[in-house]
């Protein structure tokens, strides 16, 4: 056994139970285009023409007025200072004054501006990522950590929301104050001009090209090790009544530490170049002030420039390198939101599940569909090189019950997944009334098929609320009518409000019994063709089991029905059997011709109910309690 707070090894995560399609480690993005993400922010941002044009003239004004005041402060010093007069520089100290006000109003009305253009730009940015994962196949969230997923989603666009609330103002008035400054030091002085540009500007672009690649670096590997982190939290909050029941807490937080550890790492080294660069940005502008001092008191001491000049140089220059250390203090927060686009944007640049589908001449199955459906040697993998299904045919006719059972991990629930399109087989089709289902439009398919899984999702909401997800259309009467029919009005009507109770999260607050009725209560709602039932009643006791099998006996009625159960009594009366064994359907019939045939079915129907015929726990959950005695 590893050691999970060894620091030469990752830790392990807590990874998830049950079957299915395996969950693969998140992969570390390989570093993308700094530039391309920038232009793609720059798409989201300038779809608020109107608000960055008026910035855009707020920012050329109140540049204007900065560039002009210490021109009119060397002037006041020749002209009124120097000579004495008083009334003369009363007048151009007001004036100043009135254009100090007027620049600052400027200033707070373009930040105003940018804050609400720049916050609908990420409320773009927003949306169409979470579009973008809704359209995404099940596949890419297997292989991804739910929690990085999270974290691309909230702090990821978050630190681009921060870079463009804070940055763009900054940037643009920086360039044009910069501009501005060396075009008016140009016209008064070009000696100072050119030495004040070189001092200052020279040094702040080597320090710039030295720093830039390594904050990149580094706040790319914060933002990925933040992600890690939070799929961690993620996954143990989910999982913590497991990490309770087993004890493993000690090794949960080593998990943590590790993971934690990891993050102090990257973000300590992204943050010192950050920290770095302001105090050495102020640095230069120092020295490049004092180089001007010593410049432009050679020149006046040669009568080439006069006092005002020079007092007008030294606060051009201090202008000259504000917008440098206002930019190398964003750096930092530019650098993170390239990151963090960078992180974005490959989720939007994943192949969506739906694309190309949705066209005009897309066929929809016709509604309703008379339910057959045909495998024929179909075969399966969710990773390349490891088969789940081996040539697997089967024929389900119009209305027929069809159960599928077999040891766990057999490709019983892998066989579901292919039928509602969550995968698509590698070899093989799979026809519906004759049609390749691949033909299909995805989402007209699935509105022709209802679900009924072992593990209820139910969501944050009303009781009301969960049953009408399955017909958003649906009216109070028709969800309390499927309410009824699926035997869950009963209880329902004795929670504290009724239809109006709100469930916690998961629905922590019911049973699983009674999770199974709402979900075959919204089954109903939907009234699907295809019905798709996944040992929905494997864990619910007998008397539940028996108010979910007469609710399922109705919702079964008159449609094609798949079985998935591991309690054989549940399917004695299924039109065919298919026992599935290493993905092969190894035996079909009916439950007298299989016990007849005394074969795999036979044994497993004989673990479950002895020469008595009374019902017996199945194997594999004897198993399951044998395999958890040995660990504890």
């Amino acid at each position: 056994m590893r050691n999970p707070s060894s620091p030469n090894e990752p830790p392990p995560l807590l990874g998830r139970m049950g079957m299915g399609p395996p969950r693969m480690p998140g992969k570390v993005e390989k570093a993308r285009d700094a530039r391309g993400a920038v232009a793609r922010l720059w798409g989201y941002l300038r779809r608020q023409r109107v608000a960055l044009l008026i910035t855009a003239a707020l920012v050329i004004v109140s540049t204007a007025i900065n560039v002009a005041l210490p021109h009119l402060l060397g002037h006041a010093i020749d002209a009124y200072v120097v000579s004495g007069d008083l009334p003369g520089l009363a007048h151009i100290s007001l004036l100043m004054l009135g254009l100090y006000v007027l620049s600052a109003s400027l200033t707070w009305l373009q930040s105003y501006i940018m804050a609400g253009a720049s916050q609908r730009a990420v409320r773009d940015i927003r949306n169409d990522l979470f579009c973008r994962l809704q359209a995404l196949p099940l596949r890419f969230f297997d292989q991804r950590p739910h929690g990085d997923l999270m974290s691309r989603l909230t702090n990821d666009v978050e630190s681009v929301n921060q870079a463009l609330s804070d940055g763009v103002v900054q940037i643009v008035s920086g360039a044009l104050g910069m501009l501005g400054v060396a075009a008016i030091m140009l016209w008064i002085n070009p000696v100072l001009a050119i030495v004040s540009i070189a001092a200052i500007g020279g040094m702040s672009l080597a320090l710039n090209r030295w720093l830039a690649p390594r904050l990149r670096t580094g706040f790319r590997q914060q933002q990925t090790s933040l992600g890690a982190l939070n799929a961690l939290i993620e996954e143990t909050i989910t999982g913590q009544r497991v990490v309770k029941a087993y004890g493993r807490e000690p090794a949960v937080i080593a998990q943590f530490d590790a993971a934690n550890a990891a993050l102090r790492q990257a973000a300590t080294r992204a943050q010192i170049f950050a920290g770095f660069l302001g105090p050495t940005m102020n640095c230069v502008n120092n020295l490049g002030l004092a180089v001007v001092a010593s410049v432009g008191g050679v020149l006046a001491v040669q009568g080439l420039a006069t006092v005002g000049m020079i007092a007008s140089f030294i606060t051009y220059a201090r202008q000259f390198g504000r917008p440098l250390n206002e930019l190398a203090t964003l750096y930092a927060a530019l650098q993170s939101a390239v990151a963090g686009a960078e992180r974005v944007f490959a989720v939007m640049d994943e192949t969506p599940e739906i694309e190309g589908e949705r066209r005009a001449d897309a066929p929809k199955p016709a509604a309703p569909i008379r339910g057959e459906v045909v495998f024929e040697e179909v075969s399966f993998g969710y990773t390349p090189d490891v088969p789940v299904l081996k040539r697997v045919s089967l024929h389900a006719r119009s209305g027929q019950m069809v159960a599928l059972v077999g040891p766990t991990g057999a490709g019983k629930t892998t066989i579901i997944n292919l039928l509602t399109r969550f995968y698509d087989v590698d070899s093989g089709r799979i026809m519906i009334d004759g049609r390749d289902i691949r033909e299909f439009d995805r989402e007209a398919l699935r509105r022709q098929l209802g679900i009924v899984l072992q593990d209820t999702f139910l969501f944050t909401g009303t009781v009301l609320e969960n049953i009408r997800y399955g017909r958003l259309d649906a009216s109070d009467a028709d969800v309390i009518a499927a309410a009824k029919l699926a035997n869950a009005d009963a209880f329902i009507q004795r929670l504290p409000h009724g239809y109006d109770t709100l469930l916690s999260e998961r629905a922590s607050n019911l049973s699983q019994g009674q999770r199974q009725l709402l979900a075959i209560a919204r089954a109903i709602l939907a009234d699907p063709r295809i019905l798709i039932l996944d040992e929905a009643t494997s864990s619910v006791d007998t008397r539940t089991e028996q108010h979910i099998q007469e609710a399922m006996r109705r919702l079964m009625a008159g449609r094609t029905s798949f079985v998935i159960a591991h309690r054989l009594s549940t399917i004695r009366d299924a039109d065919q059997i298919l026992v599935i064994s290493g993905g092969e359907v190894v035996e079909r019939g009916t439950h007298a011709q299989l016990l007849a045939a005394n074969g795999l079915y036979a044994r497993l129907y004989a673990g479950q109910f002895g020469q008595d015929g009374r019902y017996a726990e199945p194997a594999t959950k004897l198993q399951t309690v044998a395999e958890a005695m040995l660990i504890a």
